[in-house]
């Protein structure tokens, strides 16, 4: 064989593959960017009444229906919240994230705990999720600004002295601790993350272990390339671990001990890496955000006795 055709041969190798590369990390980049209904995720009750959260989706469909809010974020989308006032009226309103691939809905349990307990609630849907616009998912990169714009918009409409917390379940989670690098204004006074992981990179190289047992390299640097591209970062820039070293808001981190879909692990991390008063809880057989409904009345012990030593109501 002469050296030349050696040479055609390598090259003809080298485009199939790198072409190979490119369709598997657009594929990847459509399950994990791109809205939409995902194989691996755990599927809804389709009997509403056998649902851990009945009761409480029931009250917060009563309830959310009273006030929505908007916002525009940096992009220029227009997003959509529901706020439940408090029975009687005060300036501590807490703003809810909830997860991938949910809805303001998804967090009625939580809604409803913090209402119970005089607070204001607002439980925004997630930029490209429910009733806000949106493309792409940012897994917290994206998101963070926009928290930044609830939090403005509520102390635009509740007042100067308005005390506010910030709760977030998984992505969620991951957003409200990002939004600690936004600048903040004094007025978030403490944040709890539930099930939230340590980056995108980690998470999603979690994922492809588990769902396709592959190695993250190179595809997740192919796909975040393309994610660039097409949503504007990489998911390197979804850290919320990396965030939390300069953070000094009070946080709460809880976690399910069996939660197989982000490691418990990835708690610890995240509780040794802030740098403000913090608490730890890992909830005793509880799954991915299932510490509320596996026990809501310790749950709910836990975070607002947390909670209540930075806001009074």
């Amino acid at each position: 064989m002469t050296k030349k055709r050696v040479v055609v041969m390598l090259i003809v190798i080298v485009l199939l593959v790198s072409g190979g590369l490119l369709v598997a990390g657009n594929y990847f980049f459509n399950v994990a960017v791109v809205p939409g209904d995902k194989a691996f995720l755990a599927a809804e009750e389709t009997d509403i009444s056998k649902d851990k959260l009945y009761t409480e989706k029931q009250w917060f469909e009563k309830e959310a229906v009273k006030a929505d809010w908007t916002i525009t974020s940096k992009d220029d989308l227009k997003l959509s919240a529901s706020y439940i006032a408090a029975e009687k009226k005060n300036n501590t309103t807490v703003i809810i994230a909830h997860g991938y691939m949910g809805s303001r809905l998804d967090m009625a349990g939580i809604a409803k705990m913090y209402h119970e307990q005089g607070y204001n609630v607002l439980v925004p849907d997630m930029r490209a999720h429910g009733k806000s616009e949106g493309k792409y998912v940012g897994f917290g990169y994206l998101e963070k600004n926009d928290f930044k714009r609830w939090v403005d918009k509520t102390i635009q409409m509740n007042g100067s002295a308005s005390q506010i917390v910030l709760h977030g379940h998984s992505m969620g989670g991951a957003t409200v601790m990002l939004a600690t690098s936004e600048n903040l204004p004094k007025n978030v006074k403490a944040i709890v993350e539930d099930c939230g992981y340590t980056s995108a990179v980690a998470e999603l190289s979690h994922q492809m272990k588990e769902l396709y047992h592959l190695p993250s390299f190179p595809l997740l640097q192919i796909t975040s390339g393309i994610t660039k591209l097409r949503a504007g970062y990489f998911f390197g820039q979804a850290d919320p671990k990396e965030a939390l070293k300069t953070n000094e808001i009070p946080l709460l981190v809880i976690h399910g001990d069996k939660d197989s879909f982000v490691p418990t692990a990835f708690a610890y991390e995240l509780y040794e890496a802030t740098k403000g008063p913090k608490a730890i809880y890992i909830a005793k057989g509880a799954n991915h955000v299932e510490a509320f409904p596996v026990d809501k009345k310790l749950f709910a012990t836990k975070t607002l006795s947390f909670v209540q030593q930075y806001v009074t109501k």
